[in-house]
């Protein structure tokens, strides 16, 4: 195990709990659905693409980078899926001025229908995110399609803090490395696009990949390093798999962060930590890492003092 030398985030004690739900009308809300024919959200028929909807959405940390395109002359305009899955599915946009070449290319994560989603194993996930109105808090519990939107909102919500959080501390230190979060309407969240701008094509996941020795082993210690910088924040993972790291321009980059825990306020804290340090070592080890690199008992227990659980 290497030193961790770079300054710790403050952590959050047992107070204020941080994936409270203190604007449910916000959260709730999807995109407006009023009549048009200048409705803008309503794709022009004959390009496909609708005006950005950068101006009623709640932004990302500051300052913007200076990739992103902010003006609300922009339009948004749909390329098609990444990725699809039980819960959301990802599609590619590009943003863009018209008449300039400014540019950039998003990565639209897009809760489904109530309907139509299955949250994985959610209530454990939930533990420690409370909404304060009883009548709101009852139809999460029932999973009503009510509740179950709010539980959408939650988890978008959530997200959206812990990837803006990560990317300052990741900004300041270079000690982790996340999406940048542009920003979250309703239950969509935009991050930005990491992968082959040109070609449109998503970075691999670690799962795709069979790196030699020399970059396995730097690999792991950037997910250690990544690791660390969760557990000081306050945070697991919660679903952390070689399905959801990304290795982007020799970085090892974390996604979907929609169970995010917060192991505070969690009672099952410890054991979303250790499950997380489990499954990503045992795929380490069957790629050929030396397993004396690899001790999940001793990582988790790191991870937990860093954590303020010990």
């Amino acid at each position: 195990m290497r030193d961790h030398d770079f300054p710790a985030p403050e952590r959050r004690t047992r107070g204020r709990r941080r994936f409270d739900d203190d604007e449910p009308h916000f959260l709730k809300r999807g995109r407006p659905t009023g009549p048009a024919p200048t409705d803008p959200e309503e794709p022009d028929p004959g390009t496909g693409e609708t005006w950005s909807s950068w101006d009623d959405a709640l932004h990302g940390p500051q300052p913007h980078p200076h990739w992103l395109v902010t003006e609300l002359a922009a339009k948004d305009t749909e390329l098609g899926v990444l990725k699809t899955g039980k819960e959301a599915d990802v599609h590619l946009v590009r943003r863009g001025l018209p008449g300039t070449d400014r540019s950039c290319l998003l990565a639209a994560k897009r809760y489904r229908d109530p309907r139509h989603r299955l949250f994985h194993r959610d209530a454990g996930y939930l533990e420690g995110r409370r909404v304060r109105r009883s009548r709101e808090m009852r139809a999460m519990t029932g999973r009503t399609a009510f509740g179950r939107q709010m539980i959408a909102g939650q988890w978008a919500a959530a997200e959206f803090a812990a990837l803006s959080r990560l990317w300052e501390i990741g900004q300041r230190y270079g000690t982790i490395t996340v999406p940048y979060p542009v920003q979250l309407r309703g239950t969509e969240l935009m991050l930005e696009f990491l992968g082959d701008a040109e070609e449109g094509r998503a970075a691999p996941r670690l799962a795709e990949l069979r790196p030699a020795p020399a970059e396995l082993r730097a690999l792991w210690g950037q997910l250690v390093d990544a690791l660390v910088v969760l557990a000081r924040a306050g945070y697991a993972h919660g679903d952390l798999s070689p399905y959801n790291l990304l290795v982007h321009a020799g970085r090892l980059a974390l996604i979907d962060l929609p169970q995010v825990v917060d192991v505070v306020v969690n009672p099952q804290g410890r054991e979303f930590l250790a499950r997380d340090v489990r499954i990503v070592a045992a795929w380490f080890v069957a790629r050929g890492l030396p397993a004396d690199l690899v001790d999940p008992t001793v990582l988790t227990e790191l991870l937990c003092r860093e954590a303020g659980l010990a």
